[in-house]
């Protein structure tokens, strides 16, 4: 480890949700391909499973957000470079954008659907329309299309910090990534 390797983890607390959120995110991506795929059996459950999952990431990113706001990060290394340091700021704000903003997106497109489809979070609690939200094609095909474009965003932030959290590890070796996963510290 270099000298400037952090000291410090992240909570337990903020490292569950981490990992929640990212096992999430990534499930829903899967979901959201396999849904759209026309030999797809049982498509309907897997729109449904999406519509959950989605909206359990919106509440553990608010919470998750709210958390973070009253808890601080353990500090960057102190030898990065200011681009390294923006571009991690940067990523980690993407993150937190799409992680609200798609969940959204996603609760507005099945708001502004003319189907008269009954949404049920994990086929037990109704969720109601988005409010302000009305049915209309147009709005449909909006919110769908940024939707989309946000998964491709999400795609491509998760490879921008998953390529930097292994350069940290193996590269830099500063300990970077032991401080969402602690048993890597040595």
């Amino acid at each position: 480890m270099s000298a400037a390797a952090p000291m410090h983890t992240y909570s337990r607390v903020a490292i569950a949700l981490h990992w929640a959120i990212a096992l999430m995110i990534l499930s829903l991506v899967g979901f959201g391909f396999l849904m759209t795929q026309e030999w797809m059996p049982n498509r309907f459950a897997i729109y449904q499973w999406h519509k959950s999952f989605g909206i359990l990431v919106l509440v553990l990113s608010l919470f998750r957000l709210i958390w973070r706001l009253g808890h601080k990060p353990p500090p960057l290394p102190s030898d990065m470079k200011t681009w390294e340091v923006a571009a991690a700021k940067v990523t980690h704000i993407g993150f937190y954008v799409l992680m609200i903003a798609m969940p959204l997106l996603g609760w507005a497109m099945v708001s502004a659907s003319k189907l008269p489809i009954e949404n049920k979070l994990f086929y037990l609690i109704p969720l109601p329309d988005l409010p302000g939200v009305t049915p209309s094609d147009a709005l449909t095909d909006r919110f769908k299309l940024l939707h989309e474009i946000g998964a491709k965003l999400i795609l491509l932030l998760f490879v921008l910090h998953v390529g930097g959290a292994l350069k940290h590890h193996f590269v830099a070796k500063d300990g970077t990534l032991a401080r969402m996963i602690p048993a890597l510290r040595r």
